[in-house]
């Protein structure tokens, strides 16, 4: 367990990785090298490359937009500033921001709420732990459905830990491909549904690949 824990730490501090622009929505970096690479071409001001407005010309500019937008109810910007208060380790200060962006439907506020209190972040609480483990999963999150499979395993719980590895692996979890493929092994996956995964696994792989992501990787 200390292991499992050690590396959802780091997954929770790694979901800062994306980029953001003026919009405070999520993007890819092979999409924001494009945007970028377009600008240069045409000689355009840089904007964001989801919303076209211009960059923010200062942090402070840019925490004000954030802080605006987290006022007007957007999930995202109401995410980053849940990210902002953990990174300084106020972690009352992350759990206030992210409970609200998860009821606005956030998977990832979701899902850092429940490493939060798998890590002893706040006071542990498996009950709240799982259901914002299972909130998170329902919304896509591959991580947290990677989560409930080894939940279900700890406990016994094999052929439901097989169905949550099926369906992070057909998000492109390489995780979730490696324990089918030791399940498979000790005979608690059928070929057939192994078969499937490793197609829907990879299908999902390439479905994320083009040149501009190729360039920043």
């Amino acid at each position: 367990k200390k292991t499992y824990i050690q590396h959802h730490q780091h997954q929770l501090l790694r979901l800062m990785a994306n980029q953001r622009g003026a919009s405070t929505k999520t993007i890819c970096k092979g999409c924001a090298v494009a945007s970028r690479v377009c600008q240069t071409e045409e000689r355009q001001y840089p904007t964001c490359p989801f919303c076209r407005h211009p960059l923010p010309s200062s942090r402070e500019e840019s925490n004000k937009n954030m802080m605006k937008r987290a006022e007007a109810n957007d999930p995202e910007a109401t995410w980053r500033m849940g990210l902002k208060h953990h990174e300084k380790g106020d972690y009352g200060g992350a759990v206030r921001y992210w409970t609200k962006a998860a009821a606005l439907g956030d998977a990832d506020s979701h899902y850092n709420l429940s490493l939060m209190l798998l890590v002893g972040e706040v006071e542990e609480d498996e009950e709240k732990q799982l259901y914002h483990l299972e909130e998170a999963a329902i919304r896509g999150h591959p991580n947290a459905r990677y989560n409930l499979a080894c939940h279900e395993k700890w406990n016994n719980r094999f052929d439901r830990a097989v169905k949550h590895h099926i369906i992070a692996a057909n998000l492109g979890y390489d995780l979730s491909i490696q324990a089918l493929k030791d399940f498979y092994k000790d005979g608690l996956v059928s070929k057939e549904d192994f078969a499937a995964a490793l197609r829907g696994h990879q299908a999902a792989v390439d479905a994320t690949k083009s040149p501009q992501r190729e360039a920043v990787s």
